[in-house]
């Protein structure tokens, strides 16, 4: 079990993140007391995509070849249309997923974001959502597709898109708090 206060939380993006999926979750859970991170296929900054054109950048602290899941609490996956579909080509992203999900840690995805866990082979036999346009990716990955604000399963988080964002952080603070889960690697 880990307070928020004392947690470290990573965010896995690229350009073309929705905007308010990656700031929301970064903004609010450092409110909240954790110590938030933006990890990237790159380094130097990521630029968000704001609903119908390029946004404004964040630094990125660590290179996703780099990250170690052991030294973080949770991890958070934006969503926008470009965001994960350039994460889930990317072996480094993959691959930070899938040591999030083996950790038993908390996994959380918003919007578009669930087709990093479909990469990852981590929705198969689990209950998920996602944006409505990828519910077919959703349920061919073997999960069973809800359209709620928030499912949880097994502490992964799948929300829907940027009108659930508060539900979507509140969630991410009790995972983080109820600790580790065991389940199947992904």
């Amino acid at each position: 079990m880990t307070a928020i206060e004392s947690a470290t939380i990573l965010i896995l993006a690229t350009d073309g993140y929705e905007r308010s999926e990656l700031r929301v979750p970064l903004e609010e859970l450092k409110k909240r007391g954790a110590n938030v991170k933006i990890a990237s296929i790159k380094a130097g900054e990521i630029k968000s995509w704001d609903e119908k054109n390029w946004g404004d950048t964040v630094p990125v602290d660590i290179e996703a070849r780099n990250v170690k899941a052991e030294e973080f609490d949770a991890l958070v996956l934006p969503g926008g249309q470009i965001n994960p579909d350039l994460l889930r080509v990317n072996e480094d992203a993959v691959k930070v997923v899938r040591d999030f999900v083996k950790s038993g840690k908390p996994v959380a995805a918003i919007c578009h974001g669930p087709w990093l866990l479909v990469e990852a082979d981590a929705l198969r036999g689990r209950k998920a959502t996602s944006y409505p346009s990828i519910r077919s990716d959703v349920r061919n990955a073997g999960a069973s597709w809800k359209d709620e604000a928030v499912v949880v399963d097994n502490g992964i988080i799948t929300s829907r898109s940027p009108k659930d964002l508060k539900q979507f952080v509140d969630k991410i603070v009790e995972e983080v708090k109820e600790g580790r889960h065991n389940r199947r690697a992904a």
